[in-house]
């Protein structure tokens, strides 16, 4: 089979959802990432669907819905630290292993996710 995107190749927004299920619960549960986080996490669950699934070649769902994603402007108002980037591609890659996406695809999707996950440091 051939993907022209990761999305296609994840399959779609299912594996997209399972993916942002899976991960903020690491996420809340992580001493150096929980503070970051509010209480009510949906919202911020709902971001990270529509921000995954634009990244990896999906839908615009982000930015039909809050324009530009600009995340590293987005992210400046905390405090983001190499170590917070380091425990949230942790998170993510935790996360990637309990879904049934080949190993290939979950590396490249790390690998794609780890240039903004450091990008976002300003602390």
């Amino acid at each position: 089979m051939n993907f022209n995107t990761i999305y296609e190749a994840a399959g779609g927004a299912p594996a997209i959802r399972e993916i942002v299920e899976k991960f903020y619960p690491k996420v809340q549960a992580h001493p150096l990432l929980a503070p970051l986080f509010p209480e009510d996490i949906r919202p911020v669950m709902e971001k990270q669907y529509q921000f995954l699934t634009q990244f990896f070649g999906g839908p615009p769902l982000y930015s039909d819905e809050h324009g530009h994603p600009m995340m590293r402007a987005r992210h400046l108002p905390f405090p983001i630290t190499k170590e917070r980037a380091d425990a949230w591609l942790d998170c993510m890659r935790r996360a990637l292993t309990e879904t049934s996406l080949p190993e290939e695809l979950q590396a490249l999707m790390l690998e794609r996710l780890s240039g903004p996950a450091y990008h976002f440091v300003n602390s």
